[in-house]
């Protein structure tokens, strides 16, 4: 029993375990936004896109936060003004601006000389988490989910039904440009956790899980906070027995859980259509 508790004893475990669970609920929760509106691939690009806003914040001497929150919107905003003054779709314009954006934080990355590991930022770095890195993760995961729990009811119908919302007396581009922004800062929240390439994973799984699983929204809701504080919680301690990355072990099960879910359903499907016939 001893042995099992183990990883629980060292602090810089109980960082990844804290810093997990924090990001575990703004994620979980924007999570079912992005997958009910179709914007799985725009969370995709902002995490990638945010990385020159890092590399030049870094040379500037400005916080890392705001370079990367300035990069999300940036991108965030670029896409959604080419896809709407242009005749190419949103998804193919996401791809250019977030691949282009990428590839020129790598090309800034590439002559940046230093002893600061900015690569965590690209693959996280769970087991360095500081105080410095809880407090800022909780500093902008209070407010968002705060937001999305508040406001889920209107983030829905502008998920659903833009014109719905619009002739219910919405202001749907208030919430359009509210939802880029909690994209924006929630990507950031997870800097020290999982980085940006596997950010995305955050940002997907555990809302597609509670699709697969559940009816309602608001039981969607529950279900993707668990699933993902669960998620986090196995990944990290799997990952101390396992000496391997905490980041990827979490991607791992949560991979593992949506092909559970999805197999579920499968049955389910197929008992109800045998029932009926």
């Amino acid at each position: 029993m001893t042995d099992l508790l183990l990883p629980f004893t060292f602090p810089f475990m109980q960082n990844a375990f804290l810093i997990g669970l924090i990001v575990a609920v703004p994620t979980a929760l924007l999570s079912c936004f992005l997958v009910l509106k179709g914007w799985a691939l725009m969370g995709d690009a902002v995490s990638h896109a945010i990385l020159p806003g890092v590399v030049i914040a870094w040379l500037t001497g400005l916080p890392l936060i705001l370079g990367a929150f300035a990069a999300g919107m940036s991108c965030a905003l670029l896409t959604g003004y080419l896809a709407e003054n242009s005749r190419v779709k949103r998804d193919t314009v996401m791809g250019v601006v977030f691949s282009g954006m990428f590839g020129l934080g790598i090309v800034l990355y590439t002559q940046v000389n230093t002893n600061q590991h900015l690569d965590h930022i690209l693959f996280g770095n769970m087991l360095g988490v500081g105080a410095q890195d809880l407090w800022t993760a909780g500093a902008i995961a209070l407010p968002v989910s705060a937001i999305l729990l508040l406001k889920w009811r209107d983030f829905l119908l502008h998920a659903f039904d833009p014109a719905q919302a619009r002739a219910s007396g919405l202001r749907v581009g208030l919430l359009h440009y509210t939802l880029l922004a909690i994209l924006s800062l929630t990507v950031v929240a997870t800097l020290s956790a999982t980085g940006l390439i596997l950010a995305v994973a955050l940002l997907i799984a555990p809302g597609a899980i509670a699709f697969l699983v559940v009816r309602r929204f608001g039981a969607m809701l529950a279900v993707a906070v668990a699933v993902c504080a669960v998620s986090m919680t196995a990944g990290s301690y799997a990952s101390f027995w396992l000496d391997s990355a905490p980041a990827p072990t979490v991607v791992l099960i949560l991979t593992a859980l949506f092909v559970l879910a999805f197999v579920r359903r499968v049955r389910q499907t197929r008992a109800a259509t045998a029932s009926t016939a």
